[in-house]
């Protein structure tokens, strides 16, 4: 005996449902990070604080993860970088700045600093399989944390210590083509003069 029409219906329905159940697995997904000990915004956060301007040593710091060398995170700031810095625009006088930025920028050549600017952002396709595919609506749910900071110097001693970031990532990216995968073509087949 054969199924009926309306029993065969439901039978390609149930079919259907379940093999699009699980296709929004096969959306992909992309991470970056820059490779650092710190797992979050509050562990790079501490790092900093844990910091003691004209008590904290530059070798000290090595030892504790700040280590340009090996920390792809730490750049290496020069004198001219770091006047750069806090002259350009600035709508301060030098005598205004805090002490250990003033400190620095008399030091000259002895000046020196870090930048830290670390981050982990995850990118996850979510919403419809085929839309996705075909390209007519791509839905991107970005999470993460990124960090900055700024370590200053004088020879061997640290001046000065600021961070800031955004300790919570949170965005919904949304790309919609009426077109689906013809939307680019009017582009590529344009003559080229």
């Amino acid at each position: 005996m054969r199924p009926g029409p309306s029993r065969l219906r439901m039978l390609v329905a149930t079919l259907l449902a379940a093999a699009l159940a699980g296709c929004q697995a096969l959306l992909p997904d992309a991470s970056d990070a820059t490779q650092v000990e710190w797992h979050s915004f509050d562990q790079a956060r501490a790092a900093i604080e844990a910091i003691e301007p004209f008590h904290s040593q530059k070798s000290a710091l090595i030892e504790n993860g700040f280590d340009p060398k090996r920390n792809p995170a730490v750049t290496i700031l020069t004198y001219p970088e770091i006047v750069q810095r806090f002259s350009a625009g600035s709508a301060l006088r030098p005598d205004e700045y805090e002490p250990g930025i003033r400190t620095c920028l008399a030091a000259g050549k002895e000046c020196s600093g870090y930048a830290i600017a670390a981050r982990k952002v995850k990118r996850d396709r979510i919403g419809n399989f085929w839309l996705d595919s075909f390209a007519f609506r791509r839905e991107t749910n970005i999470t993460g944390w990124t960090f900055n900071g700024l370590i200053l110097f004088v020879d061997d001693l640290v001046v000065y210590t600021v961070f800031g970031g955004q300790p919570n990532l949170h965005e919904l990216q949304i790309t919609r083509n009426p077109l689906g995968p013809l939307q680019g073509w009017g582009e590529a087949l344009r003559p080229r003069f």
